[in-house]
This record gives structure tokens, C-alpha cells and sequence, in this order.
């Protein structure tokens, strides 16, 4: 699948022959026809359950949970799930993933050839990922996938050896640094990580591999290409997505310690809260494994971690939500009009126009679908929770944001949620993960096409 026509005009007569093939496309039904595969794996594959099996609407849940790299879960996959159903699970997770990165990856790399211009050629720094071609990129994101999961698996597999066995701990360590590098927060454990958390190397193995693949290949690749010398500096786009993701970690790794020291983390040491509050920083934005209880934490840390689901990781990346470079450009393009500066800049480079307008479209396009999703879900569950259950009410916005931010926490509601309300979250895990992809791809294709020679009129609005 080429990634030229995402810039290439319509043709006249190309009609419905063009939109079918437009790499959006290809990319949401691609993900449409694995979830498809995973539900039906669900539904009718012999022997993956320790019990009877899930329905249609649970096994979809299920799948788009797994494909979409979610991590939110019906069922205990540890105890529900046979070997055979684990690895089915897993190899969800990893296809999903590797489907993510690839695809995401490429479209990235083709805009940065796309948007080689005079400027750029003359000095103006490089675009990530223009010096590799399109099949070679493919087989190094492949590798390297696979090449820090296993690093990623042994080092579990040192870690849990001891209490689990040199065999029993092989295919648990496997399977977790499969979901820890893909962003999904699976866990073969009752407890998700809680039984960890007081091992600062099982804590720090998880929280590298998300980080990892949080960022994305894209910023991997631009940061090898630096340091080997074929990149004269690092892109404005790895410079963005580093500060903010460094900025974030830091942030949240500063409340969660002042807002948990003395609540769920006052049970551990002064050194394991400190590691579970980075832990807690780290996972809230797209891996969705857990160290405490989140049915217990502070309201204010249930608030500031859907801010975090909601920002999410980066482009090109594993890690869904509405991007750090979204984040990050619209704080930018804030500051700009306040200092009464025309243009948004970044690094003593100027952010393009367009960029700064996709940012805000994606922004208002994923915080409307999120508030008509919450709505929604205030309908299918008030006849379970009460209309007067304001408790249940913050349940289930945090359930709906961690659903679009990918991210898999919650806080214990998950299998209480009404069959409609299933329907509704595995509809905000696909948006949230193929959505931004596509709409940017649908933005950048919509402003290659050829415009009339002509504007309407200006007139002006009062702003505030």
C-alpha cells in the first residue's frame, strides 16, 4: 500500500475508484477487518476459555479492546483464558501494534517528503524520517519492535523467576512486554501490576517499554539519525514530542506524589512512592496498567489523569489519544496570540499555518465526540447507577475518556456496564485510535485538492 495518494489531488472521473483505495481509508478498514477477525476468534474458537465464552457484543468489545491496544477487559485474562485464548489475545495486541506503528509510521515519513520545501532545502532543518526508503523503514520498525520486546520479556523474565518459576514466568514475561511496548495494558494478573509494585525493576522495565512506544518510531529514528550523523539536528516535530512528553511525565509524577503520598501510595516506602508515582505518570497517558486501585484514588488525581488520557502519546506511536504534538502546538499557538504574535513558533522555527489548524480541528473534533459519548452513556447507564448517582457519574466519564485515549484504566466499572454502553466504549477505543490518523490524512488530502481562484469576502467576528 503507497502513501502517495494521502497528498495527491483528486482526478477528475477518479470518483469512487479514488476514495475506496485513499489510504485513510485503507488504514480504518484495515483495523475494522481485524477487529472483525478478533471478535469472530472470540465468539467461536474452541478451547480458549476456562468457562463459557463471551457473546457477539462482549467478543467485540473484547477484540477492539485488544486491536486498538486498549487494555480495558471484560474478563480476567489470567484466570478467564486458557493458554490458547491468551495467545489469541496477544496476538491481537501485537498486530494491532505493529499495525499502528507501520501504518503511521509510513504516513509520516511520506509527509516529510512531501513537505521538503525551498525553505527547508535551504538550511531550514530536517523532516523526519527522509532518510530512509518506504520497505526498509517497514522491516526496521518490525525489528525493532521485536527487538525491544524481547529485551523488554527478559528482563521481566529475571525479575519474576524467582516467585513464578524459570518456566512458569517465560510466557507471563512474553506477554507483558508485548502490552507494555504496545501501549495496551493488558495484564495475565488478577491485579494488573499491584502485586509489583514494590519491584523497581518489573516497574522500570513496563515503564521504559511504554515510553518507548509512546513516542513513537518516528522520534527513535530521528534521534538514531542524529547521534550516527545523518542529521545535521533533530527535527522541531522530536524536539516537540520529547519536551512535552518529558514535561508531562514530570508534571503528573509531581501530583500524583502530592496527592497520593498520604492515600493509596501512604502503605509503601518513601522510595516505592516515589516509583509508583512516575509509575502512575508514565501509564496514564495510553498503557493502562496499574499499581493501585483507582476505585480509591483522589478525585483530583481521577481528573488530572483523564487530562492526561486525553493528551495521550505521540504521533507515529502506539499510544493513542489526541497527541502531545496536538497538545503542545495548541498551548503554542496560545502563547502566540497572547504576546500578539502572528506566527506560532517552536525551537526558532515557525509551526506552518495549517498545522496550527489541524491541531485545533482535532482538538475540537475529539473533545466533541468525546462529550456526545459521555452523554450517551449517561442514558444507557442511569437505569443500572440511579439518576441520582453523581458517583457512577464520574465512573463513567472516566471510563468514556480512558476508552478514546486508548489507555485501559478504570475504575472497576467496566464489567458492569450495560451491553449498549459496551457498544458505545468499543466505538470511542476505534475512533480514538484510527480517528485522529484519518482525519489529519482527510485534512491534508482536502487542502492538496485544487482550489477556486477566488475567496469570499471577509467580514469579521467578536472573539470573547
Amino acid at each position: 500500500m503507497s502513501f502517495d495518494d494521502l497528498h495527491a489531488p483528486a482526478l477528475p472521473g477518479a470518483g469512487r475508484h479514488h476514495h475506496v483505495r485513499s489510504p485513510a481509508r485503507l488504514f480504518v478498514l484495515s483495523f475494522a477487518a481485524l477487529i472483525a477477525a478478533g471478535t469472530l476468534g472470540f465468539r467461536v474458537l474452541p478451547g480458549i476459555y476456562t468457562h463459557d465464552g463471551l457473546g457477539w457484543v462482549d467478543s467485540l468489545f473484547m477484540a477492539t479492546s485488544a486491536v486498538c491496544v486498549t487494555g480495558l477487559s471484560l474478563l480476567d485474562a489470567g484466570r478467564d483464558l486458557t493458554f490458547a485464548g491468551q495467545l489469541w489475545l496477544g496476538l491481537l495486541i501485537q498486530l494491532g501494534g505493529l499495525g499502528i506503528l507501520t501504518l503511521t509510521t509510513l504516513a509520516v515519513a511520506r509527509l516529510g517528503r512531501v513537505s521538503l520545501s525551498v525553505e527547508e532545502a535551504g538550511g531550514g532543518g530536517p523532516v523526519p524520517l527522509r532518510y530512509v526508503d518506504e520497505r526498509a523503514l517497514l522491516r526496521t520498525v518490525v525489528s525493532v519492535t521485536l527487538a525491544l520486546e524481547s529485551v523488554g520479556a527478559a528482563a521481566l523474565w529475571l525479575d519474576w523467576r524467582g516467585t513464578l518459576g524459570g518456566g512458569g514466568a517465560v510466557w507471563p514475561a512474553v506477554f507483558h512486554a508485548v502490552s507494555a511496548f504496545c501501549n495496551a495494558g493488558f495484564s495475565l494478573f488478577s491485579d494488573s501490576l499491584l502485586s509489583w509494585r514494590t519491584s523497581p525493576l518489573t516497574l522500570g522495565v513496563v515503564m521504559l517499554l511504554v515510553v518507548l512506544g509512546g513516542v513513537g518510531f518516528v522520534v527513535m529514528e530521528d534521534v538514531r539519525a542524529r547521534v550516527t550523523g545523518r542529521a545535521p539536528r533533530l527535527s522541531v516535530h522530536t524536539r516537540l514530542v520529547l519536551v512535552t512528553t518529558v514535561t508531562l511525565l514530570a508534571v503528573g509524577w509531581i501530583h500524583y506524589l502530592v496527592f497520593e503520598w498520604s492515600h493509596e501510595l501512604a502503605p509503601l516506602p518513601v522510595l516505592h512512592k516515589v516509583t509508583n508515582a512516575l509509575f502512575m505518570s508514565v501509564t496514564a497517558r495510553t498503557a493502562g496498567f496499574n499499581t493501585v486501585d483507582y476505585a480509591h484514588v483522589s478525585n483530583p488525581t481521577l481528573f488530572f489523569t483523564i487530562i492526561l488520557m486525553i493528551v495521550g502519546g505521540s504521533p507515529g506511536s502506539t499510544a493513542g489519544g489526541l497527541k502531545t504534538t496536538t497538545f503542545a502546538t495548541l498551548l503554542l499557538a496560545f502563547w502566540a496570540r497572547v504576546r500578539g504574535e502572528k506566527d506560532v513558533t517552536a525551537f526558532h522555527r515557525s509551526i506552518p499555518p495549517e498545522t496550527v489548524a489541524r491541531a485545533a480541528g482535532l482538538a475540537v473534533g475529539g473533545l466533541m465526540l468525546l462529550g456526545s459519548a459521555v452523554f450517551l452513556l449517561m442514558v444507557t447507564e442511569a437505569p443500572v447507577a440511579g439518576y441520582r448517582d453523581r458517583v457512577h457519574f464520574l465512573d463513567v466519564v472516566f471510563e468514556a475518556h480512558s476508552a478514546f485515549g486508548t489507555v485501559g484504566l478504570s475504575t472497576g466499572v467496566t464489567t458492569g456496564i450495560t451491553p449498549t454502553g459496551r457498544v458505545v466504549l468499543a466505538f470511542l477505543m476505534f475512533v480514538g485510535r484510527v480517528g485522529p490518523v484519518a482525519l489529519v490524512a482527510s485534512m491534508i488530502s482536502a487542502a492538496g485538492r485544487r482550489k477556486v481562484p477566488y475567496r469570499l469576502a471577509r467580514e469579521d467576528v467578536i472573539i470573547g
